[in-house]
């Protein structure tokens, strides 16, 4: 019978002269395919693709696509249980290295966002006229969304349920 401390040398030996994996590796199957798929992306390009978080209460989402110049549209939605959802859309912009989202129809509701790797996390304090974008006393204050995609046509697709079940807001190109 081997002993534990045999065991124990016999594993960490059997690791010995293989490499650390290389992040970014092109020649990895697994990268290239996760790249190809709009999983993951080499560069930091601009914000375009989905950014999403399930919880028990439903879905948080927000999808970003390129707009007019160096201007991104967006769409955003925050669940917080049956019939309430707060949603609305607008346009992103990268003010001095700061994305700021700014909500169409709500004059005086622009939140700027914090990137912290792939999450994009809004502030603890919005301004008082983004309240019009949720029932109740819901907020998308404190939103924390990781991104799922880079991919621009994952955001295209991308569509969110008004609280009343039918089709709500959305990144589909304009007509």
């Amino acid at each position: 019978m081997i002993s534990r401390a045999a065991l124990v040398l016999m594993l960490l030996l059997a690791g010995c002269g293989r490499g650390e994996p290389v992040a970014g590796d092109l020649n990895n199957p697994l990268e290239a395919a996760a790249r190809d798929r709009g999983v993951v992306q080499t560069s930091r390009a601009g914000p375009a693709g989905v950014f999403e978080h399930r919880h028990e209460l439903g879905r948080d989402a927000l999808c970003v696509v390129p707009g007019q110049g160096n201007s991104y549209r967006f769409a955003l939605t925050a669940a917080y249980g049956p019939g309430l959802v707060c949603q609305g859309t607008g346009t992103l912009t990268n003010d001095d290295g700061a994305w700021t989202l700014r909500f169409a129809g709500k004059s005086g509701c622009n939140v700027t966002v914090q990137e912290a790797g792939d999450e994009l996390r809004l502030p603890g304090a919005l301004p008082a006229e983004c309240a019009a974008l949720c029932p109740s006393r819901a907020s998308i204050s404190g939103l924390r969304l990781p991104r799922v995609s880079w991919d621009g046509q994952d955001a295209v697709r991308a569509r969110f349920e008004r609280p009343d079940g039918k089709a709500g807001v959305g990144c589909a190109p304009k007509p």
